[in-house]
């Protein structure tokens, strides 16, 4: 799993690759944290339970990482580890998580931003010709 942000005008678009489709949706929620602060400064101590359903993979990139920041706000937590399954059918798609975090300590996470939700901006999951998938979007800060 890979990770990356990029510029995008006053927002930053987060990418995750993989060689699955899950490894690519958790390498963009890492990327969203990274938008927040260093992912390597979170504990990975407390699970989360995450569920998601969607018609399609790009619509469950939304949704996933816009779960995430539900419960980063109301849980008043930053997570650094995922690890999910991802399941698509004629019916549509569905994904299972546990993101692992802990509490916002302002002065060890020093976060820069605030997420306040992914957008459907420069949204892209794809199966690439080489065999690795990418799972990208832009989140609002």
């Amino acid at each position: 799993m890979a990770w990356s942000t990029f510029e995008h005008e006053a927002d930053v678009g987060v990418r995750g690759t993989g060689d699955t489709l899950a490894e690519a949706f958790a390498g963009a929620a890492t990327a969203m944290t990274a938008v927040i602060c260093d992912p390597a400064v979170v504990v990975p101590r407390d699970p989360v339970g995450i569920a998601c359903a969607a018609p399609d993979r790009e619509l469950l990139l939304v949704d996933w990482l816009n779960a995430l920041v539900f419960h980063m706000a109301t849980r008043r937590m930053l997570f650094s580890r995922f690890e999910l399954t991802v399941d698509s059918d004629a019916g549509g798609c569905r994904l299972a998580a546990t993101a692992w975090g802990e509490p916002v300590e302002v002065a060890r996470h020093q976060p820069a931003a605030e997420v306040k939700g992914a957008s459907f901006c420069e949204l892209r999951v794809e199966h690439g010709a080489a065999g690795g998938w990418l799972a990208q979007c832009v989140v609002d800060v």
